[in-house]
């Protein structure tokens, strides 16, 4: 197996990635880092929890100046939580430099606050297509110093409409930049952009298996309109502590949150109508494993950071192989066993046609009778969540939080789970059975000895 010693990194970033518990380069990291570190286009294919972020941001990182304070390199995303999950990336790669600024420019938030950070200079622009076009049209974000451009799940923009976009933003950086593109798939329109905004791109890809020995699949036939019911069966059955369930459409997915939550579990919906705090408080929940189900699309589940994921469920057929693919392919992971269970009425018995057609082989159907037997057994989070009116920019730390609980309060530290800091509040959280203590003891105590509101998420 490859090393990163190999590649003739910086000191200080071989010392980084030690530190952050990179101990081997990933298929795709070992692929293409020596031509990003070369400076060379590159096009490369893998799959969501490949490891394609540090596969690009390594050389981000080494090749920038930090003297110079302009954007020198610009990373787009298709949605708002791959764009976070990227800065956040992207800012622990860049521990190995000093007084590097990796800056979010994401829609769905005021605009006032980046026009200030963009004001005060940044090294590193992660952001959303319609928002970078909209400080480009401003003239407060300017990319006549950009050395790179990363396309990040490239194949997704495409799919959301973002090709104008795209073009547009690459039309303002130098011609002779290194165009970075990496996809999970390989649609003629990605070969076309990769033709018309790429010089001789190194080809690289990673081949999963094209079926993961570590996840079970299970298909079940279900009458029309008992999607709802099927979901309540399934997660009854195996009872997992996390679940994605995937919807076709934003309706879909309120209705089906809403339809879980009459039945007793913990569900919440993510889809692009959310505000951008009320995402936030989603996404953390459901990490920090205070929610057990998440009920999404497929546009908003692109990108998720999520490390351990027992369960996944279609509520219907995805709509082709390859989106099929991606959803399985969050459980499973790390060589943990997972299942992933696709529920079909008879009209869209086509779907799973088409996949056995791209597999070669039969799917295993399950029986729907049984299924629908099993008793609702709603199953609660071990975790409860707790909103803090304070964050990054009010100075609260994740310290100052735990000396809280675990000093004036009392709480003994092992009751406290992740911690997540935003710009202007903190979610904490805390053992379902003693998240009441906790919250009263803040409520009525200090954080760094001030009085800050404190409420359930």
């Amino acid at each position: 197996m490859p090393s990163f010693n190999e590649f003739g990194l910086s000191q200080a970033m071989t010392a980084n990635l030690e530190q952050l518990g990179f101990n081997q380069p990933t298929d795709i990291q070992a692929a293409a880092l020596p031509p990003c570190l070369a400076g060379r286009d590159v096009i490369a294919m893998a799959r969501t929890g490949s490891g394609k972020t540090a596969a690009f941001g390594i050389g981000l990182i080494e090749a920038l100046q930090p003297r110079l304070f302009a954007v020198q390199s610009i990373v787009l995303c298709p949605t708002r939580e791959l764009a976070d999950q990227v800065t956040k990336a992207l800012r622990e790669l860049a521990r190995a430099r000093d007084n590097i600024k990796v800056l979010a420019l994401c829609g769905g938030v005021a605009i006032g606050p980046q026009i200030g950070s963009l004001a005060h200079g940044a090294h590193i622009v992660v952001g959303t297509p319609g928002r970078i076009q909209d400080h480009l049209r401003k003239g407060t974000l300017k990319l006549d110093k950009v050395k790179t451009v990363v396309l990040d799940e490239a194949d997704r923009m495409l799919d959301m409409g973002f090709q104008e976009a795209m073009e547009d933003i690459l039309s303002h950086a130098p011609e002779n930049r290194q165009t970075l593109m990496f996809s999970a798939t390989w649609p003629a329109a990605i070969r076309t952009l990769s033709a018309r905004y790429q010089h001789e791109p190194e080809d690289v890809r990673v081949q999963a298996a094209e079926q993961n020995p570590d996840i079970r699949e299970l298909f079940y036939e279900i009458p029309a309109g008992q999607e709802a019911k099927g979901v309540v069966a399934v997660l009854s059955k195996w009872q997992p502590a996390s679940c994605i369930v995937f919807c076709a459409t934003k309706r879909d997915c309120d209705d089906m949150a809403d339809a879980l939550q009459q039945k007793g579990f913990s569900a919440l919906a993510l889809h692009g109508d959310l505000e951008q705090r009320e995402r936030d408080s989603v996404l953390v929940r459901f990490s920090n494993q205070s929610c057990s189900v998440l009920v999404a699309t497929d546009v908003a589940a692109r990108g998720l950071d999520i490390k351990s994921l027992p369960l996944v469920i279609n509520a219907e057929p995805a709509r082709d192989p390859e989106v099929h693919t991606h959803r399985i392919g969050r459980t499973g992971r790390a060589g943990e066993q997972g299942l992933a269970v696709t529920l079909c009425t008879p009209a869209k018995g086509h779907k799973i046609s088409q996949l056995e057609s791209k597999r070669s082989g039969s799917v295993e159907w399950g029986d729907t009778e049984a299924l629908f037997a099993t008793p609702v057994a709603p199953i609660a989070p071990a975790m409860k969540t707790l909103c803090i009116a304070g964050g990054r920019k009010d100075k609260v730390r994740p310290g100052d939080i735990m000396g809280a609980l675990t000093g004036e309060a009392g709480l003994p530290g092992k009751i406290v789970g992740k911690i997540d800091r935003f710009e202007f509040q903190t979610f904490v959280a805390i053992e379902a059975e003693y998240a009441t203590q906790a919250l009263n003891r803040l409520k009525n105590g200090r954080i760094k000895g001030r009085k800050i509101p404190v409420r359930y998420a």
